[in-house]
C-alpha cells in the first residue's frame, strides 16, 4: 500500500491562523515604529536649528528676523523636510527670544506640533487625533511626545 504525503486541511488552517495572529500583533507594532522614526526627523532638525540660532546670536548679537529657504543677512535658512514643515513663529530681539516649530505633514502625523525655544524648552503643543486622549492629556507638554500613549 502506498503512503499518502501532504498536509491535511486542518493543519493548513492552523498554520494560517497562527500566521494571522502574528501579523495582527506585528503590523500595528511596525506602524508605530515607523511613525516614531518619522518624528526623529523633526526633533533632529529642531535641535540643529537651535544651534544655528545660537550661533547666529553669537555672531550678530541678535536673532535673525525671519526664517526661510535661504540664508540672507537677516534670514536663517530652515530645511525642507519630508514629514514636517518647519517655521519660526516667534522671532524677537526685544527681548531676545525665538520659537522654532515643526508641524506634521505626513498623513500619520497631521496635527503633530513640536517646538523649541531660546531656553531649550522642548514643547509638544498638539498630537494627532488618532493617538487618543491619553497622548493629548496635559498638552502642551514640556517635552517632545514620541509615543502614542503620550510618553516622551
Amino acid at each position: 500500500m502506498r503512503r499518502q504525503s501532504g498536509f491535511t486541511l486542518i493543519e493548513v488552517l492552523i498554520a494560517i491562523a497562527i500566521v494571522a495572529i502574528l501579523a495582527g500583533i506585528a503590523l500595528p507594532a511596525y506602524t508605530n515604529y515607523v511613525t516614531r522614526s518619522k518624528i526623529q526627523e523633526a526633533t533632529t532638525n529642531l535641535l540643529s536649528l537651535r544651534v544655528k540660532m545660537e550661533q547666529w546670536y553669537q555672531d550678530n548679537r541678535v536673532y535673525p528676523t525671519t526664517c526661510g529657504t535661504t540664508t540672507t543677512a537677516t534670514q536663517l535658512a530652515v530645511p525642507t523636510l519630508k514629514y514636517f514643515n518647519v517655521t519660526c513663529p516667534t522671532l524677537s530681539n526685544t527681548p531676545p527670544q525665538y520659537t522654532v516649530q515643526a508641524d506634521g505633514t505626513d498623513p500619520a502625523l497631521l496635527g503633530f506640533q513640536l517646538q523649541i525655544n531660546q531656553a531649550n524648552q522642548r514643547i509638544t503643543t498638539t498630537v494627532p487625533g488618532s493617538w487618543g486622549p491619553t497622548a493629548a492629556a496635559g498638552l502642551p507638554k514640556q517635552c517632545w511626545v514620541v509615543k502614542t500613549n503620550g510618553d516622551c
